[in-house]
């Protein structure tokens, strides 16, 4: 089973929409017949390369309100974190582009890493208020889920897989993904926001009973049940 994951690593939702997907494949019998793909979106392409504003004073801005009613806002989304389980710090948060981020988690994919980059990229920025747009810092995150810190300094001082992740964002529109995070299963399912653990596990075991659907196997008077009455003129 596919399951193609849309996810900005700025995005306070999708961090908590990993927990609870995560908590539905654990349910799921079929765990490890699901291949996961992390793909690349940027809710704000146009953030600068430098932080330069807190996530609150940023929220502040984009939704023109008080500096205390963003806190309050980041607050709420810190305790619905907590409830899975994550420790959000979001005062300390460096708000900035993410596009390198993302270059480096399809890095980590050709090392079948992504899913541990996309973790400590999440953990980095919401806990720990590192600078993802630090080359240095993000180099360091590489090497820690086992990519040679070399070869990360590499191709972020480059220009590579820039075509990777715009070609991820145009997949995007394509879907029709306004924002993230978003869930596409299979393609024929989309599921969008940081949705319950029910939710996940109740699309996962739709998806897969449609693609293994029971072949019924034609059955004699002499082997079956109907009802209150079982046929007893077994051959010999």
């Amino acid at each position: 089973m596919k399951v193609e994951i849309w996810s900005d690593v700025a995005c306070p939702w999708c961090y908590i929409g990993k927990r609870h997907f995560e908590a539905a494949l654990d349910q799921f019998s079929h765990r490890d017949d699901v291949t996961i793909t992390w793909r690349s979106y940027q809710l704000d392409p146009d953030a600068p390369r430098t932080p330069g504003v807190s996530v609150n004073e940023m929220l502040a801005q984009k939704y023109n309100v008080s500096i205390s009613r963003a806190e309050a806002m980041n607050d709420r989304v810190s305790s619905i974190a907590a409830q899975a389980g994550l420790e959000y710090h979001l005062e300390k948060a460096q708000y900035g582009n993410t596009f390198d981020a993302h270059r480096l988690i399809h890095l980590a994919a050709t090392h079948q890493l992504q899913d541990q980059m996309e973790e400590r990229l999440f953990k980095a920025y919401f806990t720990e208020g590192l600078t993802l747009t630090d080359t240095e810092t993000l180099v360091k995150l590489a090497a820690e889920v086992g990519i040679d810190a070399d070869e990360a300094r590499t191709v972020l001082t480059s220009t590579t897989y820039a075509d990777e992740v715009c070609a991820d964002v145009q997949r995007a529109r394509m879907f029709g993904i306004e924002g993230v995070p978003f869930f596409a299963i299979e393609e024929q399912y989309g599921i969008s926001g940081a949705q319950p653990t029910e939710v996940f596990k109740e699309v996962l075991d739709k998806v897969w009973a449609e693609s293994h659907p029971l072949i019924k196997m034609a059955a004699t008077s002499q082997n079956t049940c109907e009802g209150d009455t079982c046929a007893t003129d077994l051959p010999t």
